[in-house]
């Protein structure tokens, strides 16, 4: 990533599911604010369609956006689109979000999805602007395989995976929010790997000991906390916030 983007400041502003609080989740609308505020990436969820197209959806199923309880796997896109106009396909997300950098959210666990994914994005020209994330080390090292030169982040499930994601193949490793502290980011360094903090809560139902806020929301004290530690990157919903908070901090391109 830090090819594609050589003189862009540190840590990076990635606006989470888009940017969602700045236009609905996860559409070409919130990609123009993201870009608009600053940021220097967006990220979006893929999940496949009943009739097997790949589209940007966080939600397994369509109740919490849509106020419906068919489940993505089991809807055709036509039926999706008529329930959400926004919805973009990753072929339309990878237009509409160039020229940023795009953080795609792999929600799917089966490494017959690694081609299709790969194909759009070489097809795009959009690799070298693009980092694939992944949950599974297995998909990883499926990924690294495939495509040697694609910028790789593990969501590992652990705080602690990092020497697996890096022998996977993973160039990057997401940290929650509560999770960072000084020794874990250097140990991302000490591997060879950038460090991205995901803000706020990992669950819809609040866990003791993470911050006060759902995912992607966060508040100035635990932004100032976050760039205390010198992360490579900082996915959140507003990325006005990071970028006003590095104004002020005076942090320059890396």
């Amino acid at each position: 990533m830090r090819t594609a983007f050589p003189d862009t400041p540190s840590p990076l502003a990635i606006a989470h599911r888009g940017g969602a609080l700045l236009a609905a989740e996860n559409t070409a609308a919130a990609f123009r604010a993201a870009a608009a505020a600053g940021a220097e990436m967006v990220e979006t969820d893929l999940r496949l369609s009943a009739d097997g197209r790949l589209v940007c959806l966080h939600d397994a199923d369509l109740a919490r956006i849509a106020g419906d309880r068919r489940r993505v796997a089991d809807t055709d896109l036509a039926t999706l689109r008529a329930l959400l106009p926004g919805l973009l396909t990753l072929e339309e997300a990878v237009a509409a979000s160039e020229p940023l950098g795009l953080l795609l959210d792999v929600k799917l666990p089966e490494p017959a999805i690694l081609p299709p994914i790969l194909a759009i994005l070489a097809a795009a020209g959009a690799s070298r602007r693009c980092v694939l994330g992944l949950r599974e080390t297995s998909l990883l090292a499926a990924a690294r395989a495939l495509a040697p030169g694609l910028a790789l982040l593990a969501f590992a499930a652990a705080p602690d995976a990092v020497a697996q994601a890096r022998d996977a193949g993973a160039g990057w490793f997401r940290l929650w929010q509560a999770d960072a502290d000084e020794s874990r980011i250097d140990a991302v360094r000490a591997a060879g790997m950038r460090c991205v903090v995901m803000v706020g809560q990992p669950r819809s139902v609040a866990l003791p000991g993470y911050p006060a806020f759902p995912v992607g929301r966060v508040d100035a004290d635990g932004l100032r906390r976050i760039l205390a530690l010198g992360p490579d990157a900082v996915m959140l919903d507003d990325p006005r916030l990071l970028v006003a908070a590095r104004a002020v901090t005076g942090l320059s391109p890396s």
